[in-house]
């Protein structure tokens, strides 16, 4: 069965992350970069997972797992080696209806963590459905090439001139038609070959002959 692609918002969300690893520091990362308040839980923290994961909003409990550690989660997300643990993780989530991903096995996955390109507010994520993670992470690397930060920039200039055609044009068919010309590459181009204020008025131009 096909997965629901969404984007969530976790600031200030609790997130519980089992196991202290590399892998665990990875996922930490990602979770504090997108604001959730990230809980922790091992027997023991990794030397690598203790280097990178000093981070504001993140707290490291050293103990066992236990079932209470995901009350009030929103997801979790399992990175321990021990097979049996992590099964019990996920029928625990299960249970409290928390939605859980255990690291390597997609059996035990209720969503995966795709490959993300990031272009400022211009995100591009990659999946396989958990089939092979490698190949999305090959994809990623590719298109990391073809989209730069300019075209991030570009997405922020477009916000504000989105802003501006729905204040000056009424009929949703032209506003559409509109966006449609100012996304385009004649579009990306000339913002590339002149600054972002020349790139406004040059899109203000094309919402004006529209009226």
């Amino acid at each position: 069965m096909a997965r629901y692609p969404i984007y969530l918002d976790l600031t200030n969300k609790r997130v519980v992350v089992i196991g202290a690893g590399p892998v665990a520091a990875r996922k930490v990362n990602s979770l504090q970069e997108a604001g959730a308040r990230v809980i922790v839980i091992a027997k023991k923290a990794d030397p690598v997972f203790e280097k990178s994961c000093k981070l504001p909003n993140v707290e490291v409990v050293i103990s066992a797992y236990s079932k209470d550690y995901l009350a009030e989660a929103v997801l979790a997300i399992a990175a321990t080696s021990d097979l049996d643990l992590n099964r019990r993780i996920y029928k625990d989530c299960q249970e409290l209806e928390v939605l859980c991903n255990v690291v390597d096995q997609p059996d035990l996955c209720d969503f995966f963590v795709p490959a993300v390109v990031k272009r400022g507010p211009l995100q591009i994520a990659v999946s396989t459905d958990g089939n092979c993670p490698a190949y999305a992470g090959h994809i990623r690397k590719k298109l990391e090439d073809q989209f730069t930060e300019d075209h991030g920039r570009f997405v922020i200039e477009l916000e504000a001139i989105r802003k501006r055609i729905i204040d000056q044009i009424v009929d949703p068919s032209e506003r559409k038609a509109i966006l449609g010309q100012l996304v385009g590459d004649k579009s990306f181009e000339y913002f590339i070959a002149h600054t972002p204020d020349e790139w406004q008025a040059y899109a203000q131009q094309i919402i004006t002959q529209s009226q």
